[in-house]
């Protein structure tokens, strides 16, 4: 396994659901609302960690299916961290922060990021690699 290479990837994640974020805010929510809009972005940054996912997982070589799971949990932490500092930085209250995870208030970032924990065990699946030995 290739730390440097889960990084990466996990950076190049973190750029795509900037942008999608940025656009969202611009485009979307305007138009339907903050809760509405994040719920849909939770929903496209699924298929953008999924689709950079899908084209690099092997070359991040982890090729077994704990391995992959860690790589999915490196991203989960490395995302807490960011979303966290990121937000007190911007002066995002800590309640504000803690509502996009909290699913009785619509927040789904959550089960986003569940699935950016299982994102690369789904992947290894479906291309035929992750079988620990």
């Amino acid at each position: 396994m290739r730390w440097n290479r889960v990084v990466v990837v996990w950076l190049l994640i973190i750029a795509a659901e900037s942008v999608s974020g940025a656009l969202r805010e611009v485009f979307l929510t305007p138009r339907i609302g903050p809760v509405m809009a994040h719920q849909i972005g939770v929903v496209v940054g699924c298929v953008v960690i999924f689709a950079i996912t899908w084209f690099l997982l092997r070359w991040m070589q982890v090729i077994t299916m704990s391995r992959q799971l860690l790589a999915g949990l490196v991203w989960v932490l490395l995302t807490l961290v960011f979303e966290w500092a990121l937000g007190l930085a911007l002066d995002v209250p800590p309640e504000a922060i803690k509502a996009d995870y909290d699913l009785a208030q619509g927040g789904l970032m959550g089960l986003g990021l569940l699935f950016m924990l299982c994102a690369p065990v789904l992947v290894g699946r479906l291309q035929g690699i992750g079988r620990d030995r």
